[in-house]
């Protein structure tokens, strides 16, 4: 008995919509075309590429974390802790792929960065404007960090804008005030332009929350706050060893101080009552 030819049971799968009168939609949303075309190396050396594409995905990220931070604060000024929440815990998974940024440039021997450095000129990475804005959303103002972006006259204006609100970490102190912890006028009515400095009051604060119920909102907001720091404090880490390694204590581009710059900012926490409190609790 002969057997029949059966149909093919593993068919091929429907070949995917090909054909667009312009460009594809996807191109469209993406912009691929774009980005993937913004690299332009200044000199012949290969790794220049990755240090390139490196820090224009440093870029991208600071650019999402910045609006997740800002989505963070709003909803605080709302009294919306949920929403704060869930923006800041987005944030961590995007610090994290952040810090991991650092990987391909984490291990240049010196040789193999000063191949390249000379097309830095005086370029740095303290004048990202993306990252000052973060920076600034921490609570680490300063106005003369605007007078490298006097040049470019809408970036000023929003580094400006964001130097004159009140950062992530004002609005959280606000709204410990509103939800009855006793902190003082001077906290609450202090020049947002200014760095923040630590208050007795802030870690007062702090220890009460800490020392009540884990599950409460505000206990929750503070380990969602204190993720973000401690991740902030392994970026700034993670970039010092970095430098140290590829140029060791030499000053760095831009005029800055290099390593010795580098560890300075190191040394700092971010939300600082977040980790001096729990020596109280």
């Amino acid at each position: 008995m002969s057997l029949q030819a059966q149909p093919d049971e593993a068919s091929e799968p429907e070949t995917p919509h090909l054909d667009f009168a312009g460009t594809t939609p996807y191109e469209d949303y993406v912009r691929a075309d774009v980005l993937t075309h913004l690299q332009h190396t200044l000199s012949d050396d290969p790794g220049e590429m990755v240090f390139l594409v490196t820090t224009q995905v440093m870029e991208l990220w600071f650019t999402v974390i910045v609006h997740e931070w800002e989505t963070a604060a709003s909803a605080l000024r709302g009294d919306d802790i949920p929403t704060a929440i869930n923006a800041l815990k987005r944030s961590t998974r995007e610090l994290e792929a952040l810090n991991a940024s650092w990987r391909p440039l984490g291990q240049l021997t010196p040789a193999q960065f000063n191949s390249y450095r000379s097309a830095l000129g005086e370029g740095s990475g303290f004048q990202s404007a993306m990252y000052r804005r973060m920076e600034f959303l921490l609570g680490e103002k300063s106005a003369s960090m605007l007078v490298p972006h006097r040049g470019a006259p809408r970036v000023h204006a929003e580094l400006e804008k964001a130097l004159y609100e009140p950062s992530l970490y004002d609005e959280v102190v606000r709204l410990l005030a509103r939800r009855g912890h006793p902190v003082p006028d001077a906290v609450l009515q202090r020049d947002v332009s200014r760095r923040y400095d630590a208050s007795d009051a802030v870690e007062a604060a702090w220890t009460a929350v800490y020392s009540g119920d884990g599950d409460a909102e505000l206990a929750r907001l503070g380990e969602a706050l204190t993720d973000v720091a401690e991740l902030v404090w392994r970026w700034r880490n993670d970039h010092l060893v970095a430098t140290r390694r590829a140029m060791g204590a030499k000053a760095g581009t831009g005029g800055s101080a290099g390593v010795a710059w580098l560890e300075k900012r190191a040394r700092k926490n971010v939300f600082p009552e977040l980790w001096t409190a729990r020596s109280h609790v």
